[in-house]
């Protein structure tokens, strides 16, 4: 856990999040600017800054992920049709350096992306 990040604060319960998933490894909650009708963010409740800071001991982990967003789509009504984000690093539009996954959902998606 790293004192700083919000989202290691949201994992710990410090700081209130629309939890909609938790387990031992991840928890997934509501994203308070949703880009989308269907917004969620998963992320690992160990600290993990990026993807690209993954390692192969992170596979098991990175896959649970995955399959959290899967369940969660199903969950939401949007597994006919979803997306799923990474941002690795500011260029790319990550703005909290704690590795998690977007899941929009709820409306017609463009490509490419941005």
């Amino acid at each position: 856990m790293s004192a700083a990040c919000i989202f290691c604060k949201i994992a710990a319960g410090e700081i209130p999040a629309d939890v909609v998933w938790e387990d031992d490894q991840a928890l997934a909650f509501r994203d308070i600017s949703p880009q989308a009708p269907k917004h969620l963010l998963i992320i690992p409740r160990r600290h993990l800054e990026r993807l690209a800071d993954s390692q192969p001991e992170d596979q098991q982990l990175l896959g649970h992920l995955l399959s959290v967003a899967s369940r969660l789509a199903s969950q939401e009504g949007v597994s006919d049709g979803y997306r799923v984000v990474v941002n690795n690093g500011a260029s790319a539009g990550q703005s909290v350096f704690h590795l998690h996954l977007h899941v929009l959902g709820g409306r017609t998606f463009g490509w490419p992306p941005g």
